[in-house]
């Protein structure tokens, strides 16, 4: 499982949130990361002010210190060391342009608990948080390959060194195509059946193809030839293959089957490869295939069911 800082997400949040620190300053390098109680329950990253299951992140809106004001003087004190408590909270938002109390600041200050204000308001706040922090903490590997996206979907096309696969890539990049990540693309769960891919800082825009070296693909074809990142949606794998194991291959339904990427099945197909096959159009049609699919059409269905209805008719 990754983790991240209070200084990262803030630098992401800051602009569009409002956010300003208050107190607590020397607590931005605090580490956010996901953890687990008795009975592997997640414990709660970000949410509106909690005592009895704190978040790691509390957020107090209007309603919450309109609450704390109205205690007494003792309960109030108690609550407030509760939000500030350095072995739980590492981080505390003030929505809704609310100004941050006096003992706050005191609190955040000696325990070293970044103490945040945010005009936009407590919902617009967590729903934020929690998209980026998903991100951020998501489960990631690394798989070898060149990722793209082919006709609106995440393709990441697999095999072995010299296969041919940055030269495919770039086939498909002049035929319209846009490349996510070369050689190393970088993979996060960030919803329990959505994968994400992107690629390394130092490896955007960058294609190498054997005898042409590392192209920047972006000052060759443009910047509509590159996608930032894209949700992983089919795997094709090239492979070559001798004369037995191409005959081994179904001829109706194709070499297709599923890969476990992070606990999330994603369909593989093998594409043979061999001297005049035009891989592109392969992949293309390939795309479409799976779309159609995906909307429930079967071409392989169809036929069987065709066949199946003339040998119906022609022994009636």
């Amino acid at each position: 499982m990754n983790d991240t800082s209070v200084q990262v997400i803030v630098e992401k949040l800051q602009k569009l949130l409002e956010l300003e620190c208050k107190a607590g300053e020397g607590g931005d390098q605090r580490v956010i990361k996901q953890e687990t109680v008795k009975g592997d329950r997640p414990l709660a990253l970000i949410g509106h002010l909690n005592f009895i299951h704190p978040n790691k992140i509390q957020v107090l809106g209007k309603s919450e210190l309109t609450y704390l004001e109205k205690l007494g003087k003792n309960s109030r004190s108690d609550c407030a060391k509760q939000i500030f408590m350095e072995e739980r909270t590492v981080m505390v938002v003030i929505t809704g342009g609310q100004a941050a109390p006096h003992d706050f600041l005191i609190l955040a200050d000696r325990n070293h608990i970044p103490l945040y204000t945010a005009l936009k308001n407590s919902q617009e706040v967590i729903n934020h948080f929690q998209y980026h922090l998903g991100r951020a903490l998501a489960d990631s590997t690394v798989i070898h390959g060149v990722f793209m996206e082919v006709m609106g979907s995440g393709v990441l096309l697999t095999g072995s060194s010299g296969v041919g696969k940055s030269e495919l890539a770039l086939e498909l990049i002049s035929r319209g195509h846009r490349l996510v990540a070369d050689d190393a693309p970088e993979f996060s769960r960030i919803a329990p059946d959505i994968v994400n891919g992107n690629c390394p800082e130092l490896l955007r825009e960058f294609l190498e193809v054997r005898g042409l070296g590392i192209l920047n693909i972006c000052s060759i074809f443009g910047d509509s030839a590159v996608k930032p990142s894209k949700y992983l949606r089919l795997i094709i794998a090239l492979k070559e293959m001798n004369e037995e194991q191409l005959h081994a291959v179904d001829r109706l339904r194709g070499s297709k089957h599923y890969r476990n990427v992070l606990n999330v099945n994603i369909p593989e197909i093998t594409l043979p490869v061999a001297p005049g096959r035009n891989l592109a159009i392969a992949v293309e049609t390939a795309v479409r295939n799976h779309m159609l699919l995906q909307k429930g059409y079967d071409a392989a269905e169809d036929f069987i069911q065709r066949q199946s209805e003339l040998l119906r008719k022609s022994i009636q």
